[in-house]
C-alpha cells in the first residue's frame, strides 16, 4: 500500500534523531536488559543503522511503499535483526517493539509541528501508523520463520543424538532405540544404520527396542523396513528388548516377525551375534585356564589355531 509523506518523514527523523534515540533506547533497554543479551552500545548501533537505512528509503520517493525495491535494505536489516533475536530467545512481541517503539515518539512530534495544519497531520499520522505497522508485522513474520528453522534444526539434531549406532565388536553393530518410533525417525535410523554398515562392513546389526514404550502396527512396520534395508546392504538384523507385553502386543496385532531373530535382551542378542560371526565368550575362570594353555578368552573360530 502506497502512502504519501516520505520526504517529510525523512526531515522529521533528521531534525529529531537525538530525541527519538533517547525515547527509543529507554524502551529497548528495558526489553533487552530482561534478556541480558543486548547492551546499550549495541542498541545504539542498531538504531543508527536502522534510521540511516530508513532515511535513505524515505528520501528516495515521497510515495512510501514498504514493498518497493528501494526498501530492500531496510527489509534485509530487519530480517537479520529478527533472526538474531529469535536465536537469542526474544519473544515475537519484544522483537516487533524494535520498530513499534518509534511509532509513538514520531506521532508526538508530528502533532507538535503540524498542530496548525490538521489535514497534513492526519495524512502523515496515517502514513507513520501504516508504515510502522508493516515494518512490525514484517519483523514478526521473519521472527516466526527463523524460530521454526531453529526448531526444525533442533529436532534433527535430537533425532541424530537419539539414534546412535554403536560398534559392539568387529562385525557387530548395535542400535539402541529410545522413545517413539515414527516415520521421520525411522528414516534417520535407517540412514544412520546403513551408513555405519558401509563404514564398518558389519555383518550383524542388533536393533534394541528396550527403550521403546509401545509397539503398534506402525512401529512394527518401521522395524521391518529397517531390517529389510540392512539385509539389502548384506547385514542381518537381530531385534532385542522384546518384553512380555510387547510380545503379546505383536501377536495380537498379527505382525509377522517369523523371519527376524528376536531376543528378550541386548545381552542375549549379542551372544547370538557372536555365535554367527564365529566368536564366543568364556567365563573368567575358563579364560584363565585358556590363557595358561595359550588361548584367549574371546575365541574366533575363523582364525587359525
Amino acid at each position: 500500500m502506497e502512502m504519501v509523506g516520505g520526504t517529510r518523514l525523512a526531515q522529521l527523523f533528521t531534525s529529531n534523531q537525538a530525541d527519538l534515540l533517547a525515547e527509543w533506547i529507554t524502551q529497548q533497554h528495558a526489553i533487552a536488559s530482561r534478556r541480558g543479551l543486548v547492551g546499550e552500545a549495541e542498541l545504539r548501533n542498531q538504531f543508527g543503522q536502522f534510521v540511516s537505512l530508513l532515511l535513505a528509503a524515505l528520501g528516495a520517493s515521497d510515495r512510501v511503499d514498504f514493498k518497493a525495491s528501494h526498501w530492500q535494505e531496510v527489509r534485509a536489516f530487519l530480517a537479520d535483526m529478527s533472526g538474531q533475536r529469535a536465536r537469542q530467545g526474544f519473544s515475537p512481541v519484544e522483537t516487533a517493539m524494535f520498530v513499534f517503539s518509534l511509532k509513538q515518539p514520531l506521532v508526538a512530534r508530528l502533532r507538535q509541528q503540524l498542530a496548525s495544519d490538521p489535514v497534513a497531520l492526519a495524512d502523515l499520522t496515517w502514513t507513520v501508523s501504516s508504515l510502522f505497522d508493516e515494518l512490525g508485522l514484517y519483523t514478526t513474520e521473519v521472527f516466526q520463520a527463523s524460530r521454526e528453522q531453529v526448531i526444525v534444526r533442533q529436532q534433527q539434531e535430537l533425532l541424530e543424538l537419539s539414534t546412535p549406532v554403536v560398534q559392539l565388536w568387529d562385525g557387530i553393530l548395535a542400535l539402541p532405540l529410545i522413545g517413539t518410533l515414527d516415520s521421520a525417525r525411522t528414516q534417520v535410523v535407517m540412514e544412520n544404520l546403513l551408513q555405519k554398515i558401509v563404514e564398518t562392513g558389519a555383518a550383524i546389526a542388533i536393533i534394541d527396542i528396550t527403550g521403546v514404550p509401545t509397539v503398534d502396527t506402525l512401529v512394527a512396520q518401521h522395524l521391518l523396513k529397517t531390517v529389510a534395508a540392512a539385509r539389502l546392504m548384506g547385514a542381518d538384523c537381530i531385534i532385542s528388548g522384546i518384553r512380555p507385553q510387547i510380545a503379546q502386543t505383536i501377536v495380537h496385532l498379527g505382525v509377522n516377525l517369523s523371519n527376524v531373530t528376536t531376543k528378550a535382551s541386548l545381552a542375549a542378542a549379542f551372544i547370538v551375534a557372536l555365535q554367527r560371526t564365529g566368536k564366543s565368550v568364556t567365563a573368567a575362570g575358563a579364560q584363565e585356564n585358556a590363557m595358561r594353555n595359550g588361548a584367549g578368552g574371546l575365541h574366533d573360530s575363523s582364525l587359525p589355531e
